[in-house]
């Protein structure tokens, strides 16, 4: 029920850069591809953001929203998920036309939830966010990021990731 963000390519600060523009909007700009478990290892990116939501609270369902994700896609045993979450998925597919993904993994900036901290989705248990940066301190400075993918999803999700199915950002 949204309009689609405006994703362009951008000089910025000497660098070429997806640029998102969200008014009222929201919108993913995603690529499959598949990367085997054994084979993951770092992913690195940087962000900008120029101003916050200010009522956003990604720990929450109802303002669960964030000015920027990175997020990683991955496949699984779907055999293993509950009853309601199977239903979800098949719901879904039903809707979209494709598979859900086993896990999401992302990377967000929110408006004040506490750097670091590992949030379970509201809505579904197979998705979770850390947090890696939080709040106005940064605003309009690049952030670069190096995370371990295997570590953060240990982290997030109690387990060893499938293989990675797809990347996408979202603002």
């Amino acid at each position: 029920g949204k309009s689609a963000t405006v994703y362009t390519t951008v000089n910025d600060d000497g660098r070429w850069v997806l640029h998102a523009q969200s008014d009222n909007s929201a919108s993913m700009y995603r690529r499959t591809l598949r990367i085997e478990p054994e084979q993951l290892g770092q992913v690195s990116f940087s962000w900008k953001v120029r101003s916050l939501l200010p009522d956003a609270d990604v720990r929450e369902s109802e303002t669960g929203d964030a000015v920027v994700r990175v997020m990683l896609a991955f496949d699984g045993d779907t055999s293993r998920l509950s009853a309601r979450t199977r239903l979800m998925f098949d719901l879904m597919q039903s809707l979209t036309g494709e598979a859900p993904p086993f896990a999401t993994l992302m990377y967000v900036w929110d408006s004040r939830a506490e750097v670091d901290t590992v949030v379970l989705d509201k809505r579904s248990d197979r998705v979770r966010k850390i947090v890696l940066e939080s709040g106005p301190a940064y605003l309009g400075q690049w952030r670069t990021y190096q995370r371990d993918v295997r570590a953060d999803y240990r982290r997030a999700f109690g387990e060893d990731p499938g293989a990675l199915i797809g990347v996408a950002v979202m603002t």
